[in-house]
């Protein structure tokens, strides 16, 4: 699975989505700081599952329809920073998917994530990445989920990962730096957690229009995921299960 995070830095580089998921084959596409109300249903072969609505500046999800099917959608706000307060502009910092894989018969959840910006304190981010993976686990526990976005954490990046260790999740950097317009500012700020995941590699993609660059992660779930089982007679099978029981 290729997973494409993009912050499109207040909707600037929304032209530059159909040549990045054709060039990259992308398999699910995750958007923070878009404009959701000037974004397609499709884009070239992707489906959108859902985008928030509660925000100036949004996020949505995509994936692909011949391959996926979206079972559910979980939008959330998390812990507010005073920036939020003031400019509110973004209510909703969570779009969680669950997703079912047509050929595998499996379930995954895929999420894209934006924390609040750096006036805020590392603790209020550190509270809302903690948050935002307990309840991607509300669309199925014990499924592979992979959350990615832009996670406003350019440095103490150790820590961050202990924390999210401590949650039984996985922190990947992609290969080099993702947000360049301030260079005292400059570092990784695009992350991928995940769990239930094997992660192959997090690459990071030329930069367009925005300040941050768009992520690359090739992923696959690891071995003994959960799989759903489709029963076509739950009541005979409960009642199956019972035998033995008079």
């Amino acid at each position: 699975m290729k997973v494409i995070s993009y912050n499109l830095r207040k909707h600037r580089a929304v032209g530059e989505l159909v040549h990045l998921v054709e060039r990259h084959g992308a398999d699910v596409l995750c958007l923070q700081e878009a404009d959701t109300s000037d974004i397609p249903d499709e884009i070239s072969g992707l489906r959108l599952a859902d985008s928030t609505q509660r925000n100036r500046l949004g996020l949505a999800v995509y994936y692909r329809e011949n391959t996926y099917r979206a079972v559910d959608v979980r939008a959330l706000a998390l812990k507010k920073s005073l920036h939020d307060r003031v400019l509110k502009p973004a209510e909703e910092r969570l779009l969680g998917v669950r997703l079912h894989d047509i050929d595998e018969n499996t379930d995954l959840i895929v999420a894209s994530f934006h924390a609040a910006p750096l006036t805020a304190l590392n603790s209020l981010r550190r509270h809302q990445i903690r948050t935002a993976l307990g309840e991607l686990q509300q669309l199925g526990e014990g499924l592979p989920a992979l959350m990615v976005g832009d996670y406003n954490y350019p440095v103490f990046k150790e820590r961050l990962g202990q924390h999210i260790r401590e949650q039984g999740y996985e922190l990947n950097l992609s290969d080099s730096r993702t947000y360049t317009r301030y260079r005292f500012f400059r570092g990784h700020y695009d992350f991928a957690t995940s769990v239930g995941f094997e992660i192959d590699r997090v690459r990071t993609l030329p930069q367009g229009l925005s300040d941050h660059l768009p992520i690359l992660v090739t992923a696959h779930p690891a071995a003994g995921v959960r799989r759903v089982i489709e029963i076509a007679d739950p009541e005979a099978a409960a009642a199956g299960g019972k035998t033995g029981a008079a």
